[in-house]
């Protein structure tokens, strides 16, 4: 920063000439989308948000305030995504904390969020009336699908499971920030289906996960390999090992016609699929997402 606050009295800046200032040091480091990411630091750092900013871009900033808003531009100036430094992340209808014990929440897995409900709409509409929904969320992370479930289907009781105990912490932060629709969640520690109660046992409507599924060889953006934690990304040397425990555990725990919706990387259908069809399962469909690439697979138990 250009020494806002140097041999400076207290808030002789304001958050306008700040915004002028970030955005001139991320676009000199090299980031490609600095007046966006310039915007969200100082809307972060100020406390303002879109709505306020035109009246507040004229107040003066402290030197605690001026001197956090530096911390971030160092950061994000070495590397770190742009979302741990901010410590949250827009995610469908949530704001999501997010930081580096948990995976960043993706536009992708938004869309295959909207996969799974309507697979969960469609399973729904052959139960009686006043049937009560289960989901299971596998390898939870951030809560990010299972709240977004709970957030947007009223009465549907949702079980996230994560082997991370720090992921489930960051879940947990997250679940506090629901609201009332959080009393329907509840969070478990332990390893795909094993801390499930076993009354769930073929009563689950939907089960759906976003595992990990980058395999060992497989080249990975710096932004990602250096950052996010590499037990969400690589499950083993394919990328295909935690469908197997996924996919072949699924009957015992989906009630006749629930459904198990998964998201692939984009070159993972075929192998997902064939699982799929070898665990028994029925009606496998691939769905692509915005960009047209593979993204989520859906099975359904007769």
């Amino acid at each position: 920063m250009s020494d806002p606050h140097d041999g400076r009295p207290e808030g002789t800046v304001t958050w306008g000439e700040l915004l002028v200032e970030t955005v001139a040091r991320l676009r000199d480091g090299g980031i490609a989308a600095a007046e966006a990411e310039g915007r969200w630091l100082v809307e972060e750092a100020s406390g303002l948000d879109a709505a306020e900013w035109i009246a507040g871009r004229d107040e003066l900033a402290t030197q605690r305030t001026v001197a956090r808003l530096d911390d971030m531009v160092d950061r994000r100036l070495v590397g770190e995504p742009v979302q741990y430094v901010l410590g949250r992340w827009g995610f469908r209808r949530l704001d999501l904390l997010c930081d580096r014990r948990v995976l960043i929440p993706r536009p992708e897995t938004e869309q295959v969020v909207e996969v799974a409900l309507g697979a969960l709409d469609q399973v729904l509409m052959a139960r009686p009336d006043g049937h009560r929904p289960t989901v299971v969320d596998l390898g939870t992370g951030s809560g990010a699908i299972a709240l977004s479930v709970a957030a947007e289907r009223n009465g549907v009781d949702v079980w996230g499971v994560d082997a991370s105990a720090d992921a489930l912490d960051v879940a947990r932060a997250n679940l506090g920030g629901l609201g009332m629709a959080g009393g329907r969640v509840r969070l478990l520690h332990g390893s795909w289906y094993d801390p499930l109660p076993s009354e769930l046992r073929g009563i689950v409507d939907l089960v759906v996960a976003n595992p990990p599924y980058v395999a060992e060889d497989e080249a990975l953006d710096a932004s990602v390999a250096d950052w996010e934690p590499a037990g969400a990304l690589v499950p083993g040397p394919t990328g295909l090992e935690a469908y197997g425990e996924i996919v072949s555990g699924a009957g015992e725990w989906l009630a006749d016609g629930g459904v198990l919706v998964v998201e692939i990387g984009a070159t993972q259908a075929d192998a997902v699929r064939a699982l799929a069809e070898d665990a028994g399962l029925d009606d496998v469909t691939v769905h692509a997402d915005h960009a047209g690439l593979d993204r989520a697979v859906v099975a359904r138990r007769s």
